[in-house]
């Protein structure tokens, strides 16, 4: 499971590995169906365990990264299909 995901990432970490020096890149890489590539989901699992939810005080914000996540992609997919230039058919 994950593993298209999981290939598309490494196709990603291919692609920019010159910002590696730099910055830190994170592949994020998700299936249709919803499996996400296994790093990125430790890397926003990690994140939001261990690092918002010490600031915040709120166990969940893990699970509310993967809801940011999930919106913004949606959006994106939703705002994709419209087109505005196009003619009447």
């Amino acid at each position: 499971m994950g593993l298209a995901a999981d290939q598309a990432a490494t196709r990603k970490s291919a692609k920019y590995a010159d910002f590696t020096a730099a910055y830190i890149f994170q592949p994020i890489a998700v299936e249709n169906l919803g499996p996400i590539n296994a790093s990125a989901l430790d890397f926003i699992s990690n994140l939001g365990q261990k690092k918002i939810s010490y600031l915040s005080g709120d166990d969940r914000e893990a699970q509310f990264s993967f809801e940011r996540i999930s919106v913004a992609i949606n959006s994106v997919l939703l705002h994709d299909s419209f087109c505005i230039d196009c003619p009447d058919q």
